[in-house]
């Protein structure tokens, strides 16, 4: 039977700010389970205002290892004002530039998953050029652009041990979703052509690959 987050994490998930739906979560959180028994840390790239942290850092929690974030929180491109996700309430009106970083924080604090979280503040590609550790678990979900997609793919598959999990969002074959999906489901092309990961599964636009092989 699939595993399943508790009544009170699936409603702080619900309750949080975001966009994963309810079945991409569900899956999320049954590969998070998985890839906890491998005792290594979990890392999601893409983090917003926390709705996916709250199903990884309680995967974490129950495997006795830690979940990070990485994230600038200052919004993806289709986040900024005058694009169809932009939300004016992640403003900081002092700048007038958006940060996540306080309701991302809040959202954890709700959840009860403070401590289950080390949140790193930076552009992902800066962050994992000193990474040396391996990760049970890599969730790419940030930038929509091929440079972005592409450089979280490249700085943080190499560190997805044997048998580890890399999950790639917005999976969106079709070239009519150029702005929302297109880069991701060319990294996820990339992926499989490497032969270093392989699909196990696939949920709306969330696609699960294990590393069955080396190099990215």
């Amino acid at each position: 039977m699939p595993a399943a987050p508790k009544p009170e994490i699936l409603a702080a998930f619900e309750a949080a700010k975001g966009f994963m739906p309810l079945r991409e979560g569900l899956a999320l959180y049954e590969a998070a389970v998985e890839a906890g028994r491998l005792q290594l840390p979990l890392l999601e790239v893409g983090t917003y205002c926390g709705r996916s942290t709250i199903l990884l850092a309680d995967a974490a929690r129950a495997a006795g290892v830690t979940a990070i974030t990485v994230d600038h929180h200052r919004g993806s491109e289709e986040q900024q004002p005058g694009w169809e996700y932009h939300d004016p309430a992640t403003v900081d009106p002092e700048i007038g530039r958006m940060d996540t970083l306080p309701t991302f924080r809040r959202t954890l604090h709700k959840a009860g998953l403070e401590d289950q979280v080390v949140a790193m503040v930076g552009r992902s590609p800066q962050i994992a050029a000193f990474w040396r550790s391996p990760l049970g678990f890599v969730f790419i979900d940030g930038g929509h652009t091929d440079e972005h997609a592409s450089g979280d793919y490249e700085g943080w598959a190499p560190h997805v041990a044997e048998g580890g999990l890399l999950l790639i969002h917005d999976v969106f074959p079709d070239p009519a979703d150029e702005f929302t999906g297109q880069a991701p489901y060319r990294v996820y092309l990339r992926a499989l052509e490497s032969g270093a990961f392989t699909e196990i599964s696939a949920t709306d636009s969330l696609r699960v690959l294990r590393r069955t092989g080396a190099g990215i």
